[in-house]
């Protein structure tokens, strides 16, 4: 990544960092069907902005980006899973409707503040209710990594950061400190 500090190259490549207040407020839902046109533009910024941020950095855990995180006020965010053959999952209006007992804590990192990572606790199991573009209602239940992930950016869409989940007493450790870049989450 050169010699700038990682949050200094999101911030480059379009990422609002944590400082700003959008950030730290809840996104505006969509009335779908009805939005769908501006809907489909900003699922269409998210994507250019990750293949952007992933010509830069390498996600072996996968990666997320919500529509706050590009400066637009909007419950729009995606995700891209660990595996590069997994089609991306796109959440308009997402909203988790349930999460397991079980949880487990690992190290996340958030393009809003990308020279820290911090060890977050997450249910194993979430299941989450969202629209697609026409205005239908799904429900998906996700495992793990991928609940991870997902949580981490409905979070966004909640106005949270993940150091908002962080355990009392722990802080986020500077980037240079974190030593599983490039390993995937263990299960």
């Amino acid at each position: 990544m050169s010699d700038a500090r990682p949050s200094d190259t999101m911030r480059a490549l379009g990422v609002v960092q944590a400082e700003a207040p959008i950030l730290h407020q809840p996104a505006r839902p969509f009335d779908l069907p009805a939005e769908r046109d501006a809907a489909k533009q900003i699922l269409d910024e998210l994507f250019a902005a990750a293949a952007r941020i992933g010509e830069v950095h390498p996600f072996a855990k996968g990666m997320g980006i919500a529509a706050p995180q590009i400066d637009i006020d909007r419950a729009a965010a995606i995700v891209q899973p660990a595996e590069p053959e997994a089609a991306p999952i796109t959440l308009l209006n997402p909203r988790i409707i349930s999460r397991s007992d079980e949880t487990d804590e690992q190290f996340e990192g958030c393009l809003s503040f990308f020279d820290v990572r911090g060890l977050v606790p997450r249910p194993l199991t979430i299941t989450v209710e969202h629209v697609s573009l026409d205005g239908a209602t799904t429900v998906t239940t996700y495992h793990q990594g991928l609940a991870r992930l997902i949580h981490h950016e409905i979070d966004h869409l909640d106005g949270h950061l993940y150091d908002d989940r962080m355990r009392d007493g722990v802080s986020p450790i500077p980037v240079d400190k974190y030593r599983q870049t490039g390993s995937a989450w263990s299960y």
